[in-house]
C-alpha cells in the first residue's frame, strides 16, 4: 500500500510530490497525460511544425535549441514566485526583461495620444473597482468605464482571466490585483521546462483516476491501469475536470466549487519572422478598439518569432488552428504593412479547451462564488486533500499558486503523521 498518491502531475502535484519526497515519505504521483507539467508545456520550437510542412529556407534555422511555453510562461510576481528561486538553482536562465506589455511599438495602430488616455481610463476603472470591492460582490462589467476604451479592458479581461469581464466576480479579481505585483519574468528554457524538471520519486504516466473509494479506512484509487491502495490522496486536478473522477461517497461540494470555478482560455500563436526589425521584447496589440484581438509578444529573448496571445471570447472564437494563425498574421501584417506577410510564417497554435484531461487554462470564480476556492481547497476526513491553482484564494491562474497549494497540502499530511507518531509513542 502507498503512503500517499498525489493525483495531477501539473504545478501543484509535482510541488506536492517533490515535497513529500523530500520529507522522506511513501509517494506516488499519478498522471493522465503521457507527460508532466499540466497547463505548464515547453516545446522546442522544431516539434511545432509538421515533417511534411513546406518551410521556407529561412524557417529551418530558426528551430534549433529554442523551447517556448504552450501554456504558462510568465514568472508573474517574479520576486516572490518560489518558481523563480528554483530556476536559478537548476541553472536555468531568468530573464528579467520588460514585457512591455502598456507599451506599442513605435505606436503602430496605437498613438501615442491615444495610449495615454487609455492609460487613464484604465487606471479611472481600476480605482473604481476598488472601491466597489468593499461593497457586495458584483460582474468585473458593472464598473463603469470611458465607452471609447471598454472594448480594450474586455480584451485585457481575456488576457488576464480567461474570460470576459462579465463572467469575472470583482471580489476574486480584487483578491489577486491585491496581492499581485509588476515583476513578470521568463525562463530562456521554458516555464514548463522548470515545472516539470523539479519532478522527484515514483512517477506513473498515462494513469488517469476514475474513482476514488474512500469508505474505509484505505483509499481505493482506480485507474485506466489497476487500482492502488493507499494512506491518503492529494488532489490535483484543474476544476475543469475534477467533474470526471467519481468519488464514493460522493463529494457534492467540491463538484459544486469547481463548477464555480471554471477555466478560462488562453492560446497562443507561434510565427517565424523573417529578419524582423523590432528589438527583443518588444510588443504590439493587435487593434484597441476591438474585444477581439491579441497581444503580440515581438522576438522574445531576441528569438525572429511572434508569439500572439489570444484570452476570452476571442480564444474560443479562435479554437480552430488555421483560423487563430490567420487571424495573426492579419493583425500584423494590417499594422506591420502587406509587405510582411511573406515574412510570416505560422509554426502552431494551442487549442487549450480541447486539450485531453485539462480543459481550459485557468480558473476565475464566478459572481458570488468566490469563497468556493476555499470549499475546494479544504480536506476531506484528514485523508483527501485538494491542491491547484483553483485552490489559492490570491495566486489563482498561476504556477505560483499552484505550486504553493501543493506544498500546503503536503505539509498538512506530514503534519498529520507527526501528530500519528507523537500518539503512537504516548
Amino acid at each position: 500500500m502507498t503512503g500517499t498518491v498525489v493525483i495531477g502531475g501539473g504545478a501543484a502535484g509535482i510541488a506536492a510530490a517533490r515535497t513529500l519526497h523530500d520529507a522522506g515519505e511513501d509517494v506516488l504521483l499519478v498522471e493522465a497525460k503521457g507527460r508532466l507539467g499540466g497547463r505548464a508545456h515547453s516545446m522546442a520550437l522544431s516539434s511545432l511544425v509538421a515533417t511534411d510542412a513546406a518551410l521556407p529556407d529561412w524557417v529551418v534555422p530558426l528551430l534549433d535549441d529554442r523551447h517556448v511555453d504552450l501554456g504558462c510562461g510568465w514568472l508573474h510576481s517574479a520576486s516572490r514566485n518560489p518558481w523563480t528561486g528554483i530556476a536559478e538553482r537548476e541553472g536555468l536562465a531568468v530573464d528579467r526583461s520588460s514585457p512591455h506589455w502598456h507599451e506599442q511599438w513605435q505606436d503602430l495602430g496605437f498613438p501615442a495620444d491615444d495610449q495615454r488616455a487609455f492609460g487613464e481610463a484604465f487606471g479611472g476603472w481600476q480605482q473604481a473597482a476598488y472601491k466597489a470591492a468593499a461593497g457586495p460582490d458584483r460582474s468585473l462589467a458593472s464598473i463603469p468605464a470611458d465607452p471609447r476604451w471598454r472594448p480594450m479592458l474586455d480584451a485585457i479581461s481575456g488576457y488576464a482571466n480567461g474570460a470576459q469581464l462579465r463572467d469575472v466576480s470583482l471580489h476574486d479579481w480584487h483578491a489577486y490585483d491585491d496581492a499581485s505585483d509588476d515583476d513578470n519574468w521568463a525562463v530562456v528554457e521554458g516555464y514548463g521546462t522548470l515545472i516539470a524538471s523539479h519532478a522527484r520519486g515514483s512517477v506513473r504516466l498515462g494513469t488517469p483516476v476514475r474513482r476514488i473509494d474512500h469508505r474505509g479506512r484505505t483509499l481505493l484509487i482506480e485507474t485506466d491501469v489497476g487500482t492502488i491502495a493507499a494512506e491518503r490522496a492529494i488532489v490535483c486536478m484543474p476544476s475543469a475536470t475534477l467533474g470526471a473522477i467519481v468519488f464514493d461517497p460522493p463529494l457534492p461540494d467540491k463538484q459544486d466549487a469547481a463548477a464555480a470555478l471554471p477555466l478560462g482560455l488562453a492560446d497562443k500563436v507561434f510565427i517565424a519572422v523573417d529578419r524582423p526589425d523590432w528589438p527583443a521584447h518588444a510588443h504590439l496589440v493587435g487593434d484597441p478598439n476591438r474585444v477581439c484581438t491579441a497581444s503580440h509578444r515581438l522576438s522574445p529573448f531576441g528569438w525572429p518569432i511572434v508569439e500572439s496571445f489570444f484570452g476570452g471570447d476571442c480564444a474560443e472564437a479562435l479554437e480552430d488552428e488555421h483560423a487563430a494563425c490567420a487571424f495573426a498574421v492579419d493583425e500584423l501584417v494590417a499594422l506591420l504593412g502587406s509587405d510582411w506577410r511573406a515574412r510570416l510564417h505560422p509554426l502552431a497554435a494551442t487549442r487549450w479547451r480541447h486539450e485531453p484531461f485539462i480543459g481550459g487554462s485557468y480558473s476565475h470564480a464566478l459572481v458570488s462564488r468566490a469563497g468556493e476556492r476555499q470549499v475546494l481547497a479544504e480536506p476531506v476526513d484528514d485523508r483527501l486533500f485538494f491542491a491547484g491553482e483553483a485552490c489559492s484564494r490570491t495566486d489563482f491562474s498561476t504556477a505560483h499558486g499552484a505550486y504553493q497549494t501543493g506544498v500546503d497540502a503536503a505539509r498538512a499530511v506530514l503534519a498529520l503523521r507527526t501528530e500519528v507518531a507523537i500518539q503512537a509513542g504516548a
